[in-house]
């Protein structure tokens, strides 16, 4: 018999698997493990429980701890969901718990500050899913430039999922000189077209014919009408003391409703699905693995990956319309060699299903007798398309409209206690007849009467409030007050005849205590005082008739007779008025010649 130690394992590894619970390789560990610690390119072709994680696990840590000291992401391992992910990179710190390299796990769903963080602090394995991978490249928060072995997991359900393009995204990131290792538990065209891109000379790793499930399984098929498949799976629970559980669902309503079911009629049951918040899948995972919930109900999106010890059954509530699932869904029992039950509930509209799982075992599936025999056989209704129309998805669905309905009107109760709150009194005897008295023209402040009635709730506030000045109220506007205030009458202004007399006439007028205004000369007033007094000394020359405009006063040149002169400024001991503010225009003061 084959052990771990004639595959050329360092002693670390074989200590670490020894602790795991390693004894001896299965079919695929004893073909890919020498190949890949040899840095050869490696195909593997096994259904899921048949130990492919360590197949190609072991290889990365031995290759990568004998040249350690590089910095980097060196290995990558892509996954198509998110609890494969979780169970690689835990199995590989199993594997490698006596080696000083580090691995890290990175999936969509989450925030990606801690995971960012991770990458940080360096790692030498990175575990991954597409989606969160190209978005954390694409912000250049990783580099894959150094990556030295790339590891392709579940590449038909990668298929399967859509992910294909993003791979080949993801291929485009990673160097050219680099150990690839695929495995697929099925080797569709598509598939075989991307390893021929991929692999060069690669070494087959067949653990056993394609598609063939895992011989140590009991399957058994219950032909069943659809209303009678929930009363049957809990008689088959209680009749052989099921311990754990896993029922498959096709839908996510579908997998919620047989939840629910299954928790009133007092069996623990939780669902998991795509549907469902990373951490509530990991928490539904984590409470089933630890015993406290007996069943978990779950779609294809857990058909795969996941690694549950000791799982005694798997039912199949509702048969997939691809065969090849089926094989996926009942691997999930008789891992690692121990045996275990897997019982399918068929109704009449899912005949052509198991006969199609059937040609592809190329043998029957048993089948069980028990006390709800079919006994509808009406052919399923079709849509417009001509798809049968399967009526426990309607049913779900509307179960699901029904709880967001609830869910709904729960919210709009909590939200009508909140807003039934007491109310502040607001006076009701003021309410109309004030607001006619402050308002007869109308309603258009009847908020800020409210407010000032909601700060002084009396008769005598109310009374006040249509006599207040518009300009001393704070909730009317500033500027808007004094364009509604009283615009003041201004007169032309005459200015006094000591204005425009020389120094004498303005000394007195100091003297007897009057501060003249300053006033400028008109054209023609200036002319007057310059025949009488002559021109200043350095002053221009008065202005003649015919002169060129270039001997003109600059000051002088646009005035005419009879323009208005530049109005005089205010005194300053003047009152100002509501519209000689900075924000409005001043006043024309206007003087006559």
């Amino acid at each position: 018999m084959t052990s771990f130690t004639s595959l050329g394992i360092t002693q670390p590894i074989l200590r670490a698997l020894a602790d795991y619970g390693y004894e001896t390789p299965t079919v695929i560990q004893e073909k890919a493990i020498p190949a890949g610690i040899a840095g050869r390119d490696v195909l593997g072709s096994a259904q899921t429980g048949t130990g492919k994680t360590c197949a190609f696990g072991v290889p990365i840590l031995q290759r990568l701890a004998q040249e350690t000291g590089k910095k980097g992401i060196r290995a990558l391992i892509l996954t198509p969901t998110r609890e494969l992910a979780i169970q690689i990179d835990d199995n590989l710190q199993a594997y490698g718990k006596y080696l000083p390299l580090t691995e890290t796990v990175i999936f969509g769903g989450v925030g990606q500050a801690p995971q960012v963080e991770k990458l940080k602090r360096g790692v030498d394995i990175l575990t991954a899913t597409p989606g969160r991978l190209l978005d954390l490249a694409g912000q250049g928060l990783l580099d894959l430039s150094g990556v030295e072995i790339f590891v392709l997991d579940e590449a038909d359900r990668m298929l399967d999922m859509g992910f294909i393009h993003d791979v080949r995204k993801v291929i485009k990131l990673l160097p050219q000189k680099k150990q690839t290792m695929f495995f697929s538990a099925t080797l569709p065209p598509e598939i075989m077209d991307l390893v021929d891109s991929l692999l060069h000379d690669p070494v087959k790793a067949a653990a056993a014919p394609v598609s063939s499930p895992v011989e140590i399984i009991r399957q058994e098929v219950c032909l069943v009408d659809r209303k009678n498949k929930t009363t049957l799976l809990l008689e088959i629970l209680e009749q052989e003391q099921v311990k754990n559980a896993l029922v498959f669902t096709r839908t996510k309503h579908g997998a919620d409703k047989v939840a629910r079911d299954l928790t009133r009629r007092g069996v623990p049951a939780a669902a998991i699905h795509g549907n469902n918040s990373q951490t509530a899948r990991q928490e539904s995972l984590r409470n089933f693995k630890a015993g406290e919930i007996p069943v978990l109900v779950a779609t294809d999106i857990a058909a795969r990956g996941l690694d549950i010890e000791e799982l005694s059954y798997v039912f199949n509530y509702n048969l997939s319309e691809v065969p090849e699932t089926y094989i996926h869904r009942i691997g999930r029992t008789g891992r690692a060699g121990r045996g275990g039950t897997a019982i399918s509930f068929c109704d009449y509209g899912e005949m052509p299903m198991l006969r199609d799982i059937e040609r592809l075992l190329k043998k029957p599936i048993p089948r069980r007798t028990h006390d709800y025999p079919m006994e509808v056989f009406e052919v399923p209704l079709k849509d417009a398309k001509g798809r049968p129309v399967n009526p426990e998805d309607a049913e779900a669905r509307q179960a699901a409209r029904e709880k967001n309905a609830a869910r709904k009107k729960q919210a709009a109760e909590k939200a009508a206690q909140q807003l039934e709150a007491p109310a502040q009194p607001a006076a009701p005897a003021l309410k109309k007849e004030k607001t006619r008295r402050a308002f007869p023209h109308g309603k258009q402040n009847l908020g800020n009467l409210e407010d000032f009635l909601a700060a002084q709730p009396t008769e005598e506030a109310a009374v006040s409030f249509q006599h207040r000045n518009p300009l001393e109220g704070e909730v009317i506007m500033d500027a808007t007050a004094r364009l509604l205030a009283a615009k003041p009458v201004y007169h032309y202004y005459k200015p006094h005849a000591a204005h425009t007399k020389g120094h004498k006439g303005k000394q007195e007028k100091k003297n007897q205590g009057a501060k003249p205004l300053p006033v400028e000369k008109t054209p023609k007033a200036a002319q007057a005082a310059h025949h009488r007094k002559g021109p200043k000394k350095g002053a221009p020359a008065p202005v003649k008739k015919g002169d060129a405009p270039q001997n003109r006063n600059p000051a002088r040149s646009n005035r005419s007779r009879g323009r208005i002169p530049p109005r005089p400024e205010p005194p300053k001991s003047r009152q100002k008025d509501s519209t000689e503010q900075n924000s409005l225009m001043k006043p024309f003061y206007i003087s006559h010649d």
